[in-house]
């Protein structure tokens, strides 16, 4: 029996001299995607004047595979619709994930998977088991498309009746930007981006909706469709996005609207229920959507520095948000209350956590602040900018939420490439970039002497 399955995983790839594994795959899936991408965008007509370089091509094409949203061209002058239809199906394929989307089809095609496909599905859905991955597809494919489709109804009505646009020009607006906040992409068809709809309940509410749905992940979309009315037989997962998205919302709307409230430059020219809703706006795009409804560049400091914490938090695991995710930061929350406390286990929302979930969590929060904090000093010696602008840029790229105060294009290429690498990191996660680069995996069979050094 056990040399019968090696036979099949050296047949299906998953052994030999370089390994195919999960982790590499998705990489792979990923990179040629990206190639793409940067192809279509770099034809004469995918732009509305001049070519673009090939920085600008790969630019894009990353910040819409990677579900971003940063730009160094202005999308609705600089791209044609075909261009706009390019970044579009980049920004689906990235959000629903690229390996995903190829085992569906297949599924819908052949109607069975192999034993390297369905590795490679749970690896990027965090399927629980081999057998649950013709269900989730199905489901997350479901959820994606029904989702998307109401919040396209309501923006097209919107643009078509409140606005006076085109019918097929209001679909087109309605479609794009439906795609762009469900997959947390922050993509949007106007120079200034969603700040002409600040005020507009019927453009705002929508697309956070969406983008609240596509932060929460799809494990917890499915459970909460199977079990909403029963919250006590909620997985930890689920409660702890859950809890963990309220409590970021509310914390996000109370501080970032009390911080503008006086402020000329952003919340200060509205009414007091326009000042409510922006707020609550701008309190749900550092979910790593990207859409800006009042000028980033003119924030107070304080409020640059509460949207980066909200941006590398981000939102739930396995969906369309980036940063270190909420159970991340829960983990590690509670890692700390059950120190303080001097327990010998961490337990979460009556749950305890397996010490191999405190590696996870303390590898993930570590690589990420290593690679924002070298990335920032990075390209503060490449650019004329300070740490405020500089870092909140960098946090941006990494969590894939594409706020900006200003300064992308203007940074130098040098830069902007890091930004590049930012994004196709932290869309794919530092852990499994580094799972799927390592050369070997082999299991050490002896270990060290135990010894205790000094903490603090």
């Amino acid at each position: 029996m056990r040399h019968r399955r090696r036979a099949l995983l050296e047949r299906d790839g998953i052994r030999g001299s370089f390994r195919l594994t999960p982790g590499r795959a998705i990489v792979l899936a990923f990179g040629t995607m990206l190639a793409a991408g940067t192809a279509l965008l770099s034809l004469p007509i995918a732009t509305q004047g001049r070519a673009p370089t090939f920085l600008e091509a790969l630019f894009t094409a990353t910040s819409a595979l990677c579900v971003t949203g940063h730009i160094i061209v202005d999308t609705p002058t600089f791209w044609t619709p075909f261009g706009q239809a390019v970044i579009m199906v980049l920004i689906q394929i990235g959000g629903f994930g690229v390996m995903s989307l190829a085992t569906l089809a297949g599924l819908l095609v052949a109607r069975r998977l192999g034993l390297r496909t369905r590795l490679t599905a749970v690896s990027e859905t965090h399927t629980v088991a081999i057998g649950d991955v013709r269900r989730v597809l199905v489901g997350v494919a479901l959820i994606t498309l029904v989702t998307e489709a109401i919040v396209a109804v309501l923006l097209t009505g919107r643009f078509w009746i409140g606005y006076g646009e085109p019918f097929g020009r209001a679909v087109w607006l309605g479609v794009f930007h439906s795609v762009s906040s469900f997959n947390n992409a922050g993509f949007a068809l106007f120079s200034n981006n969603l700040m002409s709809f600040a005020t507009d309940p019927w453009i705002c509410l929508p697309i956070c909706a969406a983008i609240i749905l596509g932060g929460l992940g799809f494990p917890v979309l499915m459970e909460l469709g199977r079990r909403f009315r029963f919250p006590r037989r909620w997985t930890l997962n689920t409660v702890t996005v859950v809890a963990g998205t309220v409590t970021l919302l509310v914390f996000g709307a109370v501080a970032l609207t009390a911080l503008e409230w006086s402020n000329p430059a952003t919340l200060g020219p509205m009414d007091p229920a326009g000042r409510l809703l922006a707020g609550f706006t701008m309190s749900v795009m550092p979910r790593t959507a990207g859409f800006n409804t009042i000028d980033i560049a003119g924030m107070q400091p304080e409020s640059w520095l509460i949207t980066d914490i909200l941006m590398f938090i981000g939102g739930g695991p396995a969906g369309t948000a980036g940063g270190v995710k909420i159970t991340t930061f829960a983990v590690l929350l509670f890692i700390i209350v059950a120190e303080l406390r001097g327990d010998t286990a961490v337990n979460m929302f009556s749950k305890r956590l397996p010490r191999s979930t405190h590696r996870e969590a303390l590898t993930v929060a570590l690589l990420s602040v290593a690679l924002v904090v070298t990335s920032t000093l990075a390209i503060m010696l490449i650019s004329p900018y300070g740490f405020d602008r500089v870092f909140f840029e960098v946090i941006s790229a990494f969590a894939t939420v594409g706020l900006s105060t200003g300064i992308t294009a203007d940074l130098p290429a040098a830069a902007q490439l890091i930004l590049i690498a930012l994004m196709f990191i932290g869309r794919l996660g530092p852990v499994l970039l580094g799972a799927a680069l390592a050369l070997t995996r082999e299991k050490r069979m002896y270990e060290f002497p135990k010894e205790r050094p000094i903490i603090g």
